[in-house]
């Protein structure tokens, strides 16, 4: 009688925890579905620039954000060259669940403008340093934009990326206690960096 009430009793925990593994199961696949089908993913920074040249530049950027744990995703889209690839991502940016664009680019260098223009989305424009006038070129055509088209302008080359990555985990860490702590950490080594030097001239 004890063994076959026993026996009786773990067949019940089995069937609820089968039941409740089911339903976990149909509940994942649920969401999964749902971003799916509305086109959603996890992405919260979007990493874009003009040409594969610029990324030893940009990968700064995206080096700061995986510091801080944020999603990115990175493309090269021409403002130029591929103007209808530039209009598609940036129309639907917001869809895709981007919170913020760090855009960069060099010369003639309209592609964080041109995405601004097209998005409600805030673009961090990095201007690429380049040959011909050390970059002075790509930071004008960034940061000389018309009122009511805001664009976050950096510094030229790679300090201004490192930055366009730390500005982007800011405006995460709005929302996001966990970017927010690591924010402040962050900023804790940097002082500590200064006292070290510090410390080596005594």
């Amino acid at each position: 009688m004890f063994v076959l009430i026993k026996t009786q009793t773990f067949a019940f925990k089995n069937e609820k925890t089968f039941v409740f593994s089911v339903f976990c199961r149909c509940f994942m696949w649920y969401i999964i579905n749902e971003f799916l089908k509305n086109g959603v993913s996890i992405l919260v920074v979007s990493i874009v620039m003009g040409s594969s040249s610029d990324w030893p530049t940009m990968k700064k950027a995206k080096d700061m954000l995986d510091y801080f744990g944020i999603e990115t995703d990175v493309e090269v889209v021409s403002a130029h060259r591929t103007p209808k690839n530039m209009y598609e991502f940036a129309t639907n940016a917001k869809e895709k669940g981007t919170k913020v664009i760090i855009a960069g680019a060099g010369g003639a260098a309209h592609l964080p403008g041109m995405i601004a223009s097209m998005t409600n989305v805030p673009v961090i424009g990095v201007p690429i340093q380049t040959k011909a006038l050390s970059g002075i070129d790509s930071l004008y055509s960034i940061v000389q934009m018309p009122g009511g088209v805001p664009v976050a302008t950096m510094a030229i080359g790679e300090a201004g990326a490192t930055n366009a990555g730390i500005y982007a985990a800011k405006m995460i860490a709005i929302e996001d206690e966990s970017v927010y702590d690591k924010l402040e950490a962050y900023t804790k080594s940097l002082e500590q960096k200064v006292e070290d030097m510090q410390n080596d001239l005594k």
